[in-house]
This record gives structure tokens, sequence and C-alpha cells, in this order.
């Protein structure tokens, strides 16, 4: 397994190998040992192999850095320097890093996205997503709700989350009315059980508050 390490040596073979290397590459922390065959592929095939190591690294613990995290890192790096207006490569980049802890990195990378296009729902909702794992619910509850009036609006786990923050905050109505088009979209027992338990808590407000 490829540990986190010094990257002075990755950063003389990365520039002599592309012309303009990626600055998150040479700046997350990460070792990279850049195969010389990348050079002859194309965007294609670079894609097919970046997105195969991609779905095995997010299978991985966080914070364990594995050979797939590690190759995605290198093969997305690669595209984002061919092609650095793909906001794909920009966001997936931004996954990895907030998987292994290089936070700093994980937010540069999916604020680059937004500024690529900031009409693309999925690079707000990754923040989201960043600021949820990390506790801080006011800025998740920030981006998600920015990625459902981006064209999120139908999706569940945006919508879930959303519910689930409100929840958190104690407002129930806003919570069940996400919740509800949560399960709207894809229902299941652990959702309904979810919204019962806050509709039992909102009555229970209810009942407080008009007494």
């Amino acid at each position: 397994m490829r540990q986190l390490s010094t990257i002075f040596l990755s950063i003389i073979f990365f520039t002599l190998l592309f012309a303009q290397p990626s600055y998150s590459a040479l700046r997350g922390g990460i070792d990279y040992s850049i195969p010389i065959e990348y050079r002859n592929l194309s965007e294609n095939e670079l894609q097919k192999k970046a997105s195969y190591h991609y779905f095995e690294a997010i299978k991985a613990k966080d914070g364990v850095i594995t050979d797939d995290i590690t190759d995605a890192l290198n093969l997305y790096t690669i595209l984002q320097n061919v092609n650095p207006d793909n906001v794909e490569y920009s966001i997936k980049l931004g996954i990895l890093y907030g998987k292994i802890g290089k936070d700093r990195y994980a937010k540069g990378n999916l604020y680059r996205a937004i500024s690529i296009n900031d009409n693309n729902p999925a690079a707000y909702y990754q923040l989201g997503e960043f600021y949820y794992k990390r506790t801080s619910y006011k800025k998740a509850l920030k981006f998600y709700t920015i990625a459902y009036q981006k064209g999120y609006s139908k999706d569940y786990d945006t919508l879930y989350k959303l519910g689930d923050i409100y929840e958190k905050f104690g407002d129930t109505k806003e919570a069940l009315k996400y919740l509800k088009e949560a399960s709207l979209q894809s229902p299941n027992s652990e959702l309904d059980s979810k919204i019962k338990r806050v509709e039992t808590f909102d009555s229970i407000n209810k009942e407080y508050y008009t007494k």
C-alpha cells in the first residue's frame, strides 16, 4: 500500500511527464508513481481506468489509503490536467481527497467544480456531504439546499439529508416536508420509521405550544 509521504520526487517526475501539473495533485500530500503508459492513452481510456479505480476506492474505509485510491487520484489528476474544464474530474478529486482526510484539497476541488459550472448540482451536493460528515450541519444545509434548487429536487439522498438536518435543528415541519418528498422517490421501512418519529415529536410540540 502506498502511504502518505513526501512528494518531492513525485513533483519532479510529474512535471517532466506533463507540461502543466495539477495543483491539487502536487499539493495533496500523496506519493504518486504515475506509469509512463498513461501518456499514450486517450482521455476516454483514462476515464475508464479512473472510473474503475474510483468505484473500488470509495468502498474503502474513510481515512485509509488504498492502491485504488492512489490510482484514482493519479488518473483524475491527469484527466484534470488534460481537460481542466471538466467538472466531473474536480468533483471526483474532491470526494477522494475528502475520503482520506485531505480537507483543504477536497474543498479546493469542489469549489473549483462550482467555478467551472455554478449550475451543476453535484458539486453543491458533495460540499453538503463534506460538511455533513464533519457535523457542520449549518454549512451542509446551505449546500444541500442549493443542490436541491439547482436540480436535485427529486434526488433521494438530497431530500433525506435536508430532512435529517432539519430534524436535528428541531424544525419538524421542514423535516417532514423533505422526508416525505424523499419517501415519494424511494419508500423504505427505515425512512417510514423516521417520519413517524418526527411526526410524533411534531405532535408533542404542537400540543405543548397550544396549551
